[in-house]
C-alpha cells in the first residue's frame, strides 16, 4: 500500500519543526525495526529501537520521544494499548502506527486512541518519511 490509511493533521500541527527530534521505533520484527531506524537516522533525527511496547515503556525516559512509530500487533502489549497507557499518563505524543493488516475496525481503534496515522505494511520508505515530517510539523523534506 502506498498511501497512509489515516493521518490526523490536527495532531501534526502541535509538533515543533526541528532536526532535534527523538523518534522511537517499536516493532517485534527486527528487519522492519532496523530498516526504519536506518532510514530515520539518514534523515538526521535521533532514533531508538525497541522490540516491544513493554521494552519502550521500561526505559528510564520513554516519554522523551517526540514521535513513536509502532507496530500494532506484538507479543504482550499491543501498540494501541501502549498509546492508551501513554494517554492515561498524560503523555501526548504523535504515534504513527504500522500494521500488516488494516481494516475499518482497526482504523477506528487507531483514530479513537489518538493515533496520527496508520500505514499498512509493506509501504515505500517515502510514505514513512512523509508521515514523520507531518508528525513534527514539517510538511516538506529537508
Amino acid at each position: 500500500m502506498d498511501e497512509p490509511i489515516a493521518l490526523n493533521a490536527e495532531k501534526a500541527s502541535q509538533m515543533p519543526a526541528s532536526r532535534n527530534v527523538h523518534i522511537a521505533v517499536i516493532d517485534d520484527d527486527d528487519s522492519f525495526r532496523l530498516a526504519a531506524e536506518w532510514l530515520i537516522k539518514s534523515l538526521g533525527y535521533h532514533v531508538a529501537g525497541y522490540e516491544s511496547a513493554e521494552a519502550f515503556l521500561g526505559v528510564p525516559a520513554p516519554r522523551a520521544a517526540d514521535v513513536i512509530i509502532s507496530d500494532i500487533q506484538m507479543p504482550g502489549m499491543t501498540g494501541i494499548e501502549m498509546k492508551q497507557k501513554l494517554n492515561e499518563e498524560g503523555h501526548e505524543v504523535a504515534v504513527i502506527f504500522v500494521s500488516a493488516q488494516a481494516d475499518p475496525a482497526l482504523l477506528r481503534r487507531v483514530s479513537e486512541c489518538g493515533g496520527l496515522a496508520l500505514l499498512q505494511k509493506p509501504f515505500h520508505g517515502q510514505i514513512l518519511i512523509d508521515a514523520i515530517h507531518r508528525a513534527i510539523g514539517d510538511p516538506s523534506p529537508g
